[in-house]
């Protein structure tokens, strides 16, 4: 029996151990949201002049459980001939991460550049796919640093938290 002791006591220490690593998992991928919209069809189709394309990417992530996360990329892509919509589509692919014992000022790095380069190529699938079936020319996203993304919307954050500051420093006193 006094032998038994320490080796329950190594195994709890080796439970612990094994129960602190960090750990960071993709558990699914899912389109969570998908619009495709042609307002002026079937009269877009006649135009001759080239289109203009504007993408705009977003990113964001929820708490869904104590380590479970789920980050969403979303991808508005609008299309235009003289000031006419020719597509719009809009596409959120999500994931589910499970992110347990990453150090706090880990964990919005992961959610906000690792988590959205993983989901980026299941997007940029999902919004060729949808602008293949409009029967129109296919068009393909291009790469995005996410990293880049992260660190201006860091920036601009610390910008307006700063003018918000000086705004209220600037109001008189009563």
């Amino acid at each position: 029996m006094a032998q038994q002791q320490p080796q329950n006591e190594q195994q709890n220490a080796a439970n612990q151990s094994e129960n602190s690593k960090p750990t960071f998992n993709l558990q699914r991928v899912y389109v969570k949201d998908l619009s495709v919209e042609m307002p002026h069809a079937p009269q877009i189709f006649l135009e001759q002049e080239a289109p203009s394309v504007n993408v705009d990417i977003n990113v964001g992530a929820t708490r869904l459980a104590e380590h479970i996360f789920e980050t969403t990329v979303v991808a508005t892509v609008t299309t235009r001939i003289n000031d006419q919509v020719m597509y719009l589509v809009e596409a959120t692919q999500a994931g589910i991460f499970e992110l347990a014992n990453i150090p706090d000022e880990q964990l919005n790095p992961l959610l906000g550049i690792v988590c959205p380069t993983m989901l980026y190529p299941y997007l940029r699938a999902t919004v060729a796919d949808a602008i293949n079936r409009t029967s129109l020319p296919p068009l393909h996203l291009s790469e995005v640093n996410f990293q880049r993304l992260y660190e201006q919307r860091i920036a601009e954050a610390r910008a307006q938290a700063e003018q918000a500051q000086q705004g209220a420093s600037e109001q008189p006193q009563e």
